[in-house]
């Protein structure tokens, strides 16, 4: 049994509490919203009006927050978990954040003698309720071996990647690869069914084959449900992509896949607003074809 605090209480830090109550640890909660209390208070876990009264006393701090300014901010404004957090505990973020603001988090962090991970979680919303998310860790590796046992009580799947900024970068990474299945098989059913192919006969089509990936194998038919899987923000999206094509920039690596996605996705944004759904830019994809992906086919404006 750990004491354990947890930074971020939303769609993902709730269910987070709730395992790790389960699992028997000393769970105290904070967020900026004070109206998320009655929550934590009732997956049994001890709400913190303060970011300071959270993480004292803490072995175990975890992140899990929308972004990289918002992260930047807890951790490093002047009030933040840096300035407030003593030498013993182990920091863990759980947030899908930009590369390079692992080497400024991981210098303060050293500075102040408090050991960090930066571990960004896969598979979202239900797999931290199942209490089966991936990991991929970025850090030393003795660190995470101290508190591998709390991460088991969400995680079944924990990858040590390398060292500070690599977890956020593989996250990324992954993610773009997952961004780019999702257009791409888009692309291809939109001409299978301007062609005269069902798109869930195409769909069913690409099972097993070449053309097959985890996109097509787990998300498809959601999309074909008329599902754009509205728990991540499109503007979230585009702030990943953004990330991951600064790095490549900062390390002068080609990326014409990698660019045209990124612009693909900031179209939605400007055609959609910041609205809540990974598959966005599919939805842009519909609409510039005038036709939805369905197992039906009707006219994208009605």
């Amino acid at each position: 049994m750990s004491a354990v605090a947890v930074i971020g209480i939303g769609r993902i830090g709730l269910p987070l509490v709730r395992r790790l109550v389960a699992a028997g640890h000393l769970v105290r909660a904070h967020d900026v919203r004070p109206e998320v209390e009655r929550q934590v208070r009732a997956a049994g876990a001890t709400w913190a009006p303060r970011l300071a009264d959270a993480i004292a006393g803490s072995e175990v701090v975890l992140t899990v927050l929308p972004g990289s300014s918002e992260l930047a901010n807890v951790a490093l404004g002047p009030e933040g978990l840096l300035v407030g957090l003593s030498p013993g505990p182990v920091w863990v973020d759980l947030t899908s954040a930009a590369p390079d603001l692992a080497t400024r988090l991981a210098e303060a962090a050293l500075a102040r003698g408090i050991a960090y991970l930066d571990a960004p979680l896969g598979g979202g919303v239900q797999a931290m309720t199942d209490g089966t998310v991936g990991l991929y860790v970025g850090g030393p590796a003795s660190t995470l071996a101290q508190v591998r046992p709390v991460l088991q009580a969400f995680a079944t799947e924990i990858r040590h990647v390398g060292g500070p900024g690599a977890g956020y970068l593989a996250k990324l990474l992954i993610n773009a690869l997952w961004f780019g299945q999702a257009v791409m098989t888009a692309e291809a059913l939109l001409v299978a069914q301007r062609a005269g192919i069902n798109a869930s006969t195409m769909a069913t089509a690409l099972g097993g084959s070449a053309g097959d990936g985890a996109f097509a194998h787990r998300h498809l038919s959601a999309l074909l449900r008329g599902d754009y899987l509205t728990t991540f923000g499109l503007d979230r999206c585009v702030e990943e992509l953004d990330s991951v094509l600064r790095f490549a920039d900062d390390q002068n690596l080609p990326h014409p896949m990698l660019t045209a996605l990124t612009d693909l996705h900031r179209h939605a944004l400007e055609h959609f607003g910041p609205v809540n759904g990974e598959l966005m830019a599919v939805a842009l994809l519909e609409a510039r074809a005038g036709t939805l992906l369905r197992a039906e086919q009707p006219d994208a404006d009605g």
